[in-house]
Formats: structure tokens, sequence, C-alpha cells
């Protein structure tokens, strides 16, 4: 019979990687709205924003205000892509950052125009440093499992690049499956491998729904021992530099199916419902998961 944790911890990515692709400009109060919302539901960890140029990201160029309004409770991550983001995230008062990689170099060449140890020569100095200044940094594996660009990843190349951010002093490591292709018994390999010879490093497990197997794939890596995973409400999101790659996994969804095995969260299921209630207008489609459907359904 396998175990599985009494808890688990939900990473809310909505307020970044949930809106972050779309095409219609958030209101920097939406996402305020938004925020608060999240947070009265019981989300303690969550990605407000990102600090990169709003000539490529332009829904993300309220970066400081988001910070400045967003009420101080939990861990806040924010994602900083180099030294220029790393810098202004901590101007504006940010003490949890969040760096990426893509294990792929066809990926991470299309996203920041570098390879993947080019990316890693730049981030070593910046991350020992931030963290000799006791800021916890979180390292973002993108195509951990599959590449848009070169198919299935080598698990042990994703465990290596995982090795040398331990190395550095991370404190956590989010591992992606970006365009949702991973199926359970690679979610549970690649977890299990992960948590054991990363026994005191943060794991969290990062699933897009594009083949409806994010729910499947979190099972797994619950039973290899993970109890973090990143989820968006209402499923929002995706990645511009992934063609085909759909939505995150709906926070709400996450919830319920861990409610239903008497796993707590510490979220209200109803409250995220709410919260997914004042954004879904801001943005371009309408928002369909199970539970939000349910919800706005009731009697």
């Amino acid at each position: 019979m396998f175990s599985l944790p009494k808890n688990i911890t939900i990473i809310e990515v909505g307020p970044r990687d949930g809106l972050q692709n779309e095409k219609q400009l958030v209101s920097t109060d939406a996402k305020l709205s938004f925020i608060e919302g999240l947070q009265k539901a019981g989300i303690t960890e969550m990605e407000l924003t990102s600090f990169v140029s709003p000539k490529w990201v332009p829904q993300m160029a309220d970066s400081k205000e988001i910070v400045a309004g967003a009420k101080k409770t939990g861990r806040q991550f924010v994602l900083t892509p180099n030294e220029r983001g790393i810098t202004a995230a901590l101007d504006a008062g940010a003490d949890a950052l969040a760096v990426f990689v893509g294990v792929s170099d066809s990926f991470n060449k299309k996203n920041i125009n570098k390879s993947t140890a080019e990316s890693m020569a730049a981030l070593k100095p910046l991350i020992l440093k931030l963290k000799d200044q006791g800021v916890f940094v979180r390292a973002c594996i993108s195509t951990a499992f599959y590449c848009p660009f070169e198919g299935a990843i080598n698990p042990e190349d994703t465990i290596r690049l995982c090795s040398e951010f331990v190395d550095w002093g991370v404190d956590e490591l989010s591992v992606a499956d970006t365009i949702g292709m991973a199926n359970p018994a690679e979610s549970y390999y690649l977890f299990d491998q992960l948590k054991q010879q990363f026994p005191n490093t943060l794991i969290t497990a990062h699933f897009h729904d594009t083949r409806k197997m994010a729910l499947a794939n979190i099972f797994a890596a619950l039973q290899a021992g993970v109890d973090r995973f990143d989820a968006s409400a209402g499923g929002l999101g995706g990645c511009p530099f992934a063609p085909g790659a759909t939505g995150n996994v709906a926070t709400e969804d996450v919830v319920n199916m861990m409610h239903r095995m008497n796993i707590e969260t510490g979220i209200d299921l109803e409250g995220l419902c709410e919260a997914i209630e004042k954004i879904e207008s801001h943005v371009s489609n309408p928002i369909n998961t199970g539970m939000y459907t349910l919800y706005k359904n009731r009697p």
C-alpha cells in the first residue's frame, strides 16, 4: 500500500505564470484584488509577479506596484531572469526570488537567448551572492521531462542540472513539465530520484495540463514523497516559448483532489473559487476548470 502525506503545500502561480501570457492588459488593481482573494482563501505561498523587460512581457510591467501593494503574508516569490531583474526586485522589497533555466538548450535559447550552460554560468555568482545575503532562492527547472523542440529529456540531465543548483545552496527546486507531456510513470521516477538525492532541498512539482494528465502526475509525485505543488487558480497560464503548451494545473482541482483524499491544504475551496471569479472578467478566455464550473453552476 502506498503512503500519502497528511498535508501538502500549494504554491499559487496564477498572478505571475497565469497572467503573463494574457493578450489584454490586466490592471494592477485587478491583480491585487485577485492576490487578496487568494490570500483570504488560505494561500500562504505565491508567485506574485516577475521583474522582466516590459518590452518582452508587457503584462508584468507593474511588478513594483504589485510587490508594494500585496499584503505581506507567507512567502511571496518574484521571478527574476538576470542581474538587472534581481536588483530591481530587491530594491522593490522582495525577499524571495525565483530564477529559471531550461534543461533543453533549444528551449533556453528561445526563452532567453542563451544555452543552458551559459545561463548556469551567469546564474551561479548571482545565486551565491543572494544566499550570502540570506535571500530565499527558488530555482525553476523548465522542460524537465519534454522539450517542444527536442522531444524527450533524459532524466539524468534534469537531475544533473538540479544538482548544480543544490550545490550553490538554493532553497527550492520547482521542477516543471513545461509542455504537459509527462506521464505518471515518468513523474514518479524523476521525483523519486530527486527526493532521494536532495533530501535537504524543497522539491516542488509543476505540471501543465495539456494532455489532461496533470492530476495523475501529481498523484504519482505524491507517492514519490513530494508534498509541494505549483498550481494556478482557474488553470490560467501557458508559456510563450513552448508551442502547444496550455495552462497550469488548476489550483481548485488540486485542492479538491487532496481534500477528497483527506490531505490537508489549508485552502478553502469556495474562497478560492471566489478569488477566481474576481479575475475571470479580466482574462481573454472563459475559465471552465472542473471545480470552478461546479462552483458557478451550483444551485
